[in-house]
């Protein structure tokens, strides 16, 4: 039987590996049982003579219910009073769809209260010329 390389797996800055293996391996990472946030996962590969390999994989893990908020946007510059629309809802489970609090709701877009505007002045123009000239 030829020599086979051994894989250590370590999360974020941990002293003791949460696994380690004969490669190859298939490995399960549990996230469910991690913070959400921003973690890293280190792994060490020892081959038979000895040489050491290394491969660090940032990731981030967002378990917790998904929060969408509109009004703010990242980095934003404010000041006064600002209106903010904010929901948090869950995913469920793997198993069934969480349908209940899923859809974020939104206020209308300006540029479609722009359209509705003008096309309320145009008509009003309009029908002040139709029945201004005599046409009713």
């Amino acid at each position: 039987m030829e020599d086979k390389s051994t894989v250590v797996i370590f999360l974020d800055e941990d002293q003791a590996p949460i696994a380690e293996f004969i490669s190859p391996v298939n490995f399960e990472l549990d996230t469910r049982k991690m913070v959400d946030g921003k973690h890293t996962l280190k792994i060490i590969s020892k081959d038979p003579s000895g040489k050491e390999g290394l491969r660090i994989i940032p990731f981030e893990v967002k378990n917790g219910p998904a929060i969408a908020i509109e009004g703010m946007t990242e980095n934003s510059v404010v000041d006064g009073v600002v209106p903010l629309m904010i929901n948090a809802y869950g995913k469920g489970d793997q198993k069934r769809f969480l349908i209940t609090g899923s859809e974020t709701p939104q206020s209308v877009p300006a540029w479609i209260w722009i359209l509705l505007i003008g096309f309320s002045g145009w008509a009003t123009y309009y029908l002040i010329r139709y029945f201004g000239s005599g046409h009713a």
